[in-house]
């Protein structure tokens, strides 16, 4: 069996607190989840189990992901010595969308057309329960975080196992006017 590893993280820091784009690799991990189709089910990595997450990466068949390559990669080559992007095959569906409709799609906007279901949260939501939770080492916070990122990973599921069997993806446009995009992703 194929193993498909969907996977995405939050971090510790914002683009402005480590001065910007350039410096991702220095905002640090707060909450990886990851979903594998050999597993079937999810796993949630923290920051000290990081170096487990990039190996799972790095052995899985394929790895889909929202913006990944650009961001999520960035963040954790932080964390090894090697690109990770050269070690992994990978399908992003933002860069491939943006490659068939010319702009950045946001995950929501696919989610919500496609499936019905948008986003729980944003980043800046899972920044601010990283603070709470470093203030009071309560772990309601790191939940949260989890609960979080663990749904943009079966989002990011099931948009890409809609467009492998449909061949197309549903999304709102800029102006909240449902569009489709067709797409082989097999």
């Amino acid at each position: 069996m194929k193993n498909i590893v969907y996977f995405d993280l939050e971090t510790q820091k914002s683009f402005n607190d480590v001065g910007g784009w350039a410096n991702k690799s220095q905002m640090l991990v707060s909450i990886g989840v990851t979903y594998s189709t050999v597993r079937g089910d999810y796993k949630i990595y923290t920051e000290d189990t990081i170096q487990e997450l990039i190996e799972e990466i790095k052995n899985a068949d394929l790895v889909v992901g929202y913006n990944h390559i650009q961001f999520d990669y960035g963040v954790l080559e932080g964390y090894c010595l090697l690109e990770l992007t050269g070690q992994t095959n990978n399908l992003d569906m933002m860069l491939e969308l943006e490659k068939l409709i010319g702009f950045r799609l946001k995950l929501d906007a696919l989610g919500s057309a496609t499936l019905g279901a948008g986003k729980t949260g944003n980043g800046l939501d899972a920044l601010r329960w990283w603070q709470e939770y470093k203030k009071t080492q309560d772990s309601k916070p790191l939940i949260k975080i989890a609960k979080y990122c663990c749904y943009d990973v079966k989002v990011t599921k099931e948009v890409y196992e809609y467009a492998v069997k449909n061949k197309h993806l549903l999304y709102l446009d800029k102006n909240g006017i449902e569009q489709t995009v067709e797409l082989d992703w097999n």
